[in-house]
């Protein structure tokens, strides 16, 4: 009898030890359960706030708008039977399409941002007598911050010509023209990308321009500069000297390149076009009745009534064969004459005393190439002579099949002996193609042209190269509507009319 309890009570055990195992399970389960809706609450929690603050907002944005249509009068024209042109039924009515937005603010919303208040007037009259005809809001940079300014333009009360503020490119611009300089200046001349300039913008003068703004401003400027970048393109073609480069360029994923052409005064940039002849063509004609400094490059064949050939791309082809290969000596002594004859032309240029005997010095300069190249003429085996061998052949020949374009600037002290002048301008762009800033269409790559053009030309003529000295030029094109680079080509274009004598 005993024993059989002593059973019983075993099993008893066991029976909640099973029992306890289970209940544990059931409470690790219910814990991680909870854990998970602690998690999702917090979640969701987050949610609420978010969609609260969202609906926040949404509300006052309805709230404005509300109270804009609430302060128009109601409109009943297209209930009118005279416009709906079928009686009363309106049968025939077309649906009118809903206007899309401009983006502008409302006069109340521009009024809430002025810092400051100016009264414009006209010249039109006593200002006495004048009235308020609008109001203008801008922005503009004063004292190097940026500043909200309201414009009050007031005019004899029938004046039909409404003064501009002074620094406003027309009576619908919201920025000042230094604004949109300074933009320019940073993305172009400087060579940084449209978002950080912006950014620079912020910085200094707390102006905090939208990319699209900013975007916009530069196709404006571009748009006003087209008639500067069309004078500038005919100045160039009737100048004496032209130096002339160009450098790789993309438009997306497309290749393409970016020409410039160079005067002392004048500097054109034609950016994302072709490599071929007429791109030249289109600028200083099929003959250019002048001199024409380049490079090798084939596409100037023919171009120039005279043309130089730039020395310093010659004489790195030579630096190069003889540093590269040094146990050449020839490379060496080749390099050595040929800079003796370069320097020989250079004092000849700068020899006021050569004043006729100048066609003479370019022979005697000539020969002197033509009896240094020796292997001028030579086929060039590429399987049986070593590269270098071959490259020092094409240099011989170059110089030996171009002896009327090696020392133009021997007969002609004022032409420089290099292409400086171009590859100073295009070596910008050369860089700002290798930081892989280059343009995302072609109306980009135009807007960069026509702004670059205008801005390096300025450059040309200022002593110091500012902010206030291109602010000045550019203010008396707004007041007077006419350029310096069209007062030049027309007082040109008058003296080549001019009878002689």
């Amino acid at each position: 009898m005993k024993s059989m309890e002593a059973i019983d009570y075993s099993r008893l055990v066991q029976e909640l030890e099973n029992q306890l195992a289970k209940r544990d399970e059931t409470i690790d389960a219910l814990y991680e359960t909870n854990k998970e809706l602690w998690e999702t609450n917090k979640e969701l929690s987050k949610r609420v706030d978010k969609l609260e603050s969202e609906n926040e907002e949404i509300r006052e944005l309805l709230k404005e708008k509300a109270e804009s249509k609430a302060s128009k009068k109601p409109k009943f024209s297209d209930y009118s039977l005279e416009k709906n042109g079928k009686g009363e039924s309106g049968k025939g009515k077309k649906k009118r399409k809903r206007k899309r937005s401009t983006g502008r603010r409302s006069q109340a919303r521009k009024r809430v941002q002025v810092e400051r208040e100016e009264n414009v007037h006209g010249s039109e009259g006593n200002q006495e007598e004048s009235v308020l005809h609008r109001q203008q809001f801008a922005w503009r940079i004063v004292d190097g911050k940026a500043v909200y300014i309201c414009y009050s333009i007031y005019d004899s009360p029938g004046s039909k010509s409404l003064p501009v503020p002074e620094g406003l490119r027309n009576s619908r611009s919201e920025f000042g023209i230094e604004i949109i300089l300074i933009l320019a200046f940073l993305h172009y001349w400087v060579g940084i990308s449209l978002d950080h300039a912006r950014e620079v913008l912020k910085f200094f003068t707390g102006l905090d321009l939208a990319k699209s703004q900013a975007n916009s401003l530069l196709t404006q400027l571009a748009n006003d500069w087209n008639k500067q970048y069309d004078s500038i393109a005919e100045l160039i073609a009737l100048q004496l000297i032209v130096y002339i480069d160009e450098t790789g360029w993309k438009i997306g994923k497309s290749s393409c390149y970016t020409w410039v052409f160079s005067t002392t005064m004048h500097v054109l940039f034609r950016c994302g076009v072709g490599r071929g002849k007429a791109e030249a063509e289109a600028v200083v004609g099929k003959l250019f009745p002048g001199i024409g400094v380049t490079d090798d490059y084939s596409a100037y064949k023919n171009l120039f009534t005279e043309h130089q050939l730039c020395w310093a791309h010659l004489i790195r082809k030579a630096i190069k064969l003889a540093l590269q290969n040094p146990d050449e000596k020839q490379y060496a002594k080749f390099l050595d004459e040929l800079c003796e004859i370069y320097k020989q032309a250079i004092r000849y240029q700068n020899d006021g005393r050569l004043s006729v005997g100048r066609p003479e010095k370019d022979l005697e300069l000539q020969e002197m190439i033509r009896s240094l190249c020796t292997r001028a003429g030579e086929v060039i085996d590429k399987d049986k002579m070593p590269k270098h061998e071959g490259d020092f052949i094409r240099l011989q020949n170059e110089l030996a099949d171009n002896l009327s374009a090696l020392f133009v600037f021997v007969r002609h002290p004022e032409v420089e002996r290099t292409n400086n002048r171009s590859e100073r301008n295009v070596r910008r762009e050369a860089e700002v193609r290798k930081g892989g800033r280059t343009s995302k269409s072609e109306k980009g790559a135009k807007r960069r042209g026509v702004i670059m053009t205008v801005i390096t030309s300025l450059q040309t003529r200022f002593e110091k190269f500012t902010l206030d000295a291109l602010l000045k030029e550019v203010a008396q094109w707004l007041s007077t509507g006419r350029s310096v680079f069209q007062a030049e080509l027309e007082e040109l274009q008058t003296a080549k009319l001019a009878p002689s004598g």
